[in-house]
């Protein structure tokens, strides 16, 4: 039976929108800030031949320049401010996490709350000035390699990091404001606006392709169908979840005993999310990100890489199965469900699993349930990254599109949604808290005694 919560959430109308001011400016200041970032896409960086780029990235954009430019928000087409987007801060954010879940230290530091939780996200930003100093740099001698770059040279690879690098970073603080002061997570906001931005040149292409008999109707409406499919197929998995019982024994407070009460412990098919994704495709695409704006400067070892490792070849679609399902295992039980501080927490608060013992057996039945459901969820995600990859390729569909950004417009929709209709149950209470307390003060003044 749904809870007075659950049923009040159920009967929230879109229309009370207009009566939540506070969200009403929360949603504004989300959307000003995302004009900001979109306009920071076209200020492009200086020194660059905006000809030459325009037509390489016509060449890729099918392949790895199609994926970058849609995680970018076309930032890097135009090869603009924000070329680098926000993938280094992701990333340094995913490295830390695991980090922090093998080191002693770094374990230490964050079970010391908010202090520990200020030292950890020092360190995120560390890393993210490493990594995007160092893909900066990559991309600057890439460019000058490719004959992209108008005055190529020393002035031309430190202008190029430190606006690509300050790019980034303004993106990480313009993420942050986005979380504290709007509605959802600023960092997943920020990359599902780019891929969003690049949805309808794509679909413009592809009908256009279409029109004038490169594809078949049939394949457009393969493809059409395909991508229904698959977003409901995602939507279902990421909502779907394993509930299992716990019990809470009687207690005795004074001299009252109060019964038990029972609970359950939700366990996503999916508890890592999208990260697996992403690692597992960032750390594939850097090879091939260095070797295709090489152009034709690329070695023997980077041909080969390119060869067998490029967007769509067996052996990649190989190695990104594995590593998604890899990561999918070792995110989740290093980081997002630890089987071992469960199953502690729930022995501190003195609750247990009905037939398990609390402890150890509870920790081992956890770990058994866990990985069956986790069986299923890492598949779910290869068959989510790999099916488009691999429709793409066999079509000859001219531009990108990815199991991973599916992924990321499910999740930061649904959590978006989630979030908004928390402000505004939030402000429904509100409103009841008001009325009856208004309706308390009437009563009381029309039933308390007259003093004369």
């Amino acid at each position: 039976m749904a809870s007075a919560a659950e049923q009040m959430a159920a009967n929230t109308s879109w229309g009370a929108l207009v009566k939540a001011t506070d969200l009403r400016r929360r949603i504004l200041f989300v959307l000003g800030m995302l004009i900001v970032y979109r306009v920071g896409t076209y200020i492009p960086v200086p020194g660059i031949d905006g000809i030459a780029l325009r037509e390489f990235m016509d060449e890729a954009a099918a392949g790895i320049g199609g994926m970058l430019n849609m995680f970018t928000g076309g930032a890097i087409s135009r090869m603009g401010i924000f070329a680098l987007g926000i993938m280094p801060y992701i990333s340094a954010a995913i490295i830390v996490q695991l980090l922090t879940a093998m080191v002693p230290s770094l374990q230490q530091l964050k079970k010391e709350g908010e202090q520990g939780r200020k030292k950890i996200n020092q360190y995120t930003r560390y890393g993210t000035v490493f990594l995007a100093t160092f893909q900066a740099y990559g991309l600057a001698v890439s460019l000058e390699a490719g004959d992209l770059v108008t005055e190529p040279g020393l002035f031309f690879r430190a202008s190029t990091v430190i606006t690509l690098v300050g790019g980034t970073m303004f993106l990480m603080w313009l993420g942050e404001q986005i979380t504290q002061r709007g509605v959802g997570n600023g960092i997943s906001l920020i990359i599902f606006v780019g891929i969003i931005a690049e949805v309808p040149a794509a679909l413009a292409q592809f009908f256009t392709q279409g029109r004038t008999g490169a594809i078949s109707p049939v394949v457009i409406l393969g493809v059409i169908l395909m991508v229904v499919a698959v977003l409901t197929f995602v939507v279902f998995m990421e909502r779907a979840l394993r509930k299992i019982h716990i019990q809470y024994p009687r207690r005795q407070v004074g001299m009252k005993v109060y019964d038990g009460g029972s609970s359950h412990l939700p366990v996503k098919i999916n508890p890592a999310g999208v990260i697996p994704a992403i690692f597992a495709s960032s750390l594939l695409l850097l090879p091939v990100t260095v070797s295709t704006f090489s152009g034709a400067q690329t070695g023997p070892v980077m041909s080969t890489i390119l060869a067998y490792f490029g967007p769509g070849q067996p052996l990649y679609l190989a190695f990104l199965g594995g590593m998604v399902i890899f990561f999918t295992f070792f995110y989740t039980a290093n980081v997002s469900f630890k089987t071992e501080d469960v199953a502690e927490n729930l022995k501190n608060q003195n609750g247990f699993i009905p037939g398990i013992r609390p402890g150890k057996r509870t920790e081992e039945y956890l770990d058994y349930v866990v990985n069956r459901i986790l069986t299923v969820g890492a598949l779910y995600l290869a068959a989510v990254v790999l099916l488009p990859e691999i429709i793409r390729a066999e079509l000859g569909i001219p531009f990108f599109f990815g199991g991973t950004s599916v992924l990321i417009v499910v999740a930061v929709t649904m959590d978006t949604i989630n979030q908004v209709q928390s402000h505004l149950l939030a402000h429904q209470y509100e409103g009841l808290l008001e009325k009856s307390q208004l309706r308390g003060k009437r009563r009381g003044a029309k039933k308390g005694p007259s003093r004369k």
